[in-house]
């Protein structure tokens, strides 16, 4: 059979097998068609691409798919029962960024204890008392004056340390006990008298009921003179708490005191705010204690 340029030659199919070469391979001698070969193998290039981007499109829809077969499958409702899917929190168990913050009741602190509460009434006023405890030391400085201790007494018949007016006072009210302390400055001396009750409604009759003969008994002793016997003195008297207390005032070389002698007004109204202090600072203390407890 002669295969020459006008006979009827086999098509060549580069994809199909078994298809004849585009070239005698006999003993003929005649050359490889090159133009045949190159475009051939352009074609072969051609399809190979257009398969890569086939391939890869088809990988891509399959993970695609496969991805969102595994959320349907996160969020349906055929799991398993037991299996970790269902122990994640569904879609309306999810708290959203807007919602409610929890609120809570207002809370406060217990209002401070009263320290007068503890020095109104002998129930709560519990604490010890004495003449050394409410009037401590050798002496006493107010501001740039310094007064000296005298002797001190301390009883539990009230009238007996009170003058004029004040023992029935005293006894009306149901006085328990009478503590007193003197201290001098110079030619000066102030005996002081603390009057002790049960309640602060008695302190506070005697005090109502007390008038300018109204006092208590001036305490002499420990280098101390006699002073107030017979002569006029300054007095005073005040009540806090369940406590009502006086002072008396006066020169300890006998003479009266008048309008004009401003160092005795002034020893008496030191020693009664002293005292006044020592009777907050024990309801202080005892208010301190209970709320510590």
């Amino acid at each position: 059979m002669s295969y020459g340029q006008g006979g009827s030659q086999q098509q060549w199919d580069p994809w199909k097998p078994h298809s004849q070469q585009p070239w005698n391979s006999g003993s003929s001698g005649q050359s490889p068609d090159w133009a045949a070969l190159a475009e051939a193998s352009e074609a072969r290039a051609r399809r190979r691409r257009l398969l890569f981007i086939g391939g890869g499109a088809l990988a891509t829809i399959a993970i695609g798919t496969a991805v969102a077969l595994a959320v349907v499958s996160a969020g349906g409702g055929n799991e398993t029962a037991g299996g970790p899917s269902s122990q994640l929190p569904g879609a309306a168990d999810i708290p959203s960024a807007t919602s409610t913050v929890p609120s809570f009741a207002p809370t406060s602190a217990p209002p401070p204890l009263d320290p007068k509460d503890f020095i109104s009434d002998v129930k709560k006023d519990r604490a010890p008392l004495g003449p050394d405890i409410l009037f401590p030391g050798t002496q006493l400085t107010m501001g740039e004056t310094v007064y000296k201790k005298g002797p001190t007494a301390d009883t539990r018949n009230c009238a007996s340390a009170a003058k004029a007016t004040l023992p029935k006072v005293l006894t009306d009210n149901d006085c328990t006990r009478l503590i007193r302390v003197s201290y001098t400055k110079d030619n000066v001396a102030v005996t002081v008298g603390v009057a002790v009750f049960d309640t602060e409604a008695q302190a506070l009759e005697a005090k109502k009921q007390a008038d300018k003969k109204s006092i208590i008994k001036s305490l002499a002793g420990g280098g101390v003179k006699e002073f107030c016997d017979g002569a006029v003195c300054r007095s005073t008297v005040n009540s806090y708490g369940r406590y009502a207390y006086f002072t008396l005032a006066g020169f300890t070389n006998g003479k009266d005191v008048t309008t004009k002698d401003k160092v005795v007004f002034s020893a008496g109204d030191d020693l009664a705010e002293f005292t006044f202090r020592q009777i907050r600072r024990r309801g202080e203390a005892q208010a301190s204690a209970a709320a510590n407890e």
